[in-house]
């Protein structure tokens, strides 16, 4: 059975979307779910912590890291809905329960897209970095002009690698570590332009706020003290829309706390899941 043609059987979906699983085997389930442009190698300094108590679970959308590119079709990928369908034919096929769900950036709303068509299967969402909207709109401020957009996606859509070499430093944050940048960088490098096009559209340009209401599980929200990407202001107006959420502001710079302060992220997650 081929990837357009429904669910996949279990032995291609650990291939089709590179599954590794570390960890307490009897523990807790934590997914870790990457962002764009990125792989599951951007939680590997959160990892070994929550491997101490958490059965942890990660994996590559197709079109990222080194999930089968063979399975990417543009029309799936073209919507977050496409890459909530991965994320629960992982959790699907690993027959997952009381699911904690940490997504980084657009990884945020996809789990949100997951829980509500899943909800058996998630009980907990923590937000690294969220962003339901990247564009700003009336009194709601996503860090973005729709032109501001416009000229990101031109910029990438016309000259990828340029493009990822120019903004990978800036959405890291942290100039003081450049080595952090650097391997963002890469990591944007390494993943195919056209297959990145597609994501990167899927990702600016989709407004997802409406989905906010849907949830209904305990959720963390973990920002970052200042952050280009994902504004202050955005944390508190997901917290807001989620009755109950508790929004934490990490002392970290930058877009990716898992790479830059993945203590103080771990330990958020940790203490969360705790007290949840």
């Amino acid at each position: 059975m081929g990837p357009r043609d429904g669910k996949l059987s279990g032995v291609d979906i650990r291939r089709r979307n590179n599954v590794t699983v570390a960890g307490r085997a009897d523990g807790p389930v934590v997914v870790l779910a990457h962002g764009f442009g990125c792989d599951q190698n951007m939680w590997r300094l959160v990892v070994p912590t929550l491997a101490e108590s958490y059965r942890v679970v990660l994996f590559d959308y197709v079109g990222s890291g080194r999930a089968d590119p063979s399975a990417w079709d543009e029309r799936r990928y073209g919507s977050l809905e496409g890459y909530a369908q991965d994320a629960l034919e992982v959790c699907e096929e690993l027959d997952l329960r009381d699911v904690t769900f940490v997504g980084h950036s657009v990884s945020v709303m996809v789990g949100v897209l997951a829980a509500a068509k899943a909800p058996e299967r998630f009980s907990r969402l923590v937000m690294v970095a969220p962003s339901p909207c990247y564009i700003d709109d009336d009194s709601y401020r996503g860090g973005f002009s729709a032109e501001d957009i416009d000229e990101l996606l031109e910029s990438l859509e016309s000259n990828y690698l340029g493009w990822s070499a120019t903004m990978a430093p800036v959405i890291m944050g942290n100039e003081d570590r450049p080595e952090l940048g650097q391997e963002l960088t890469t990591s944007f490098c390494a993943t195919d332009p056209d297959m990145a096009r597609v994501f990167a559209r899927t990702t600016f340009l989709t407004d997802s706020r409406k989905d906010l209401k849907t949830v209904t599980v305990p959720t963390l929200i973990l920002e970052c003290r200042q952050d280009v990407i994902a504004p202050r202001e955005v944390g508190a107006y997901v917290r807001d829309a989620i009755p109950g959420s508790r929004l934490v502001t990490l002392e970290a710079t930058g877009h990716c706390p898992q790479l830059s302060a993945p203590q103080a992220t771990a330990g958020a997650i940790t203490d969360f899941i705790g007290a949840a």
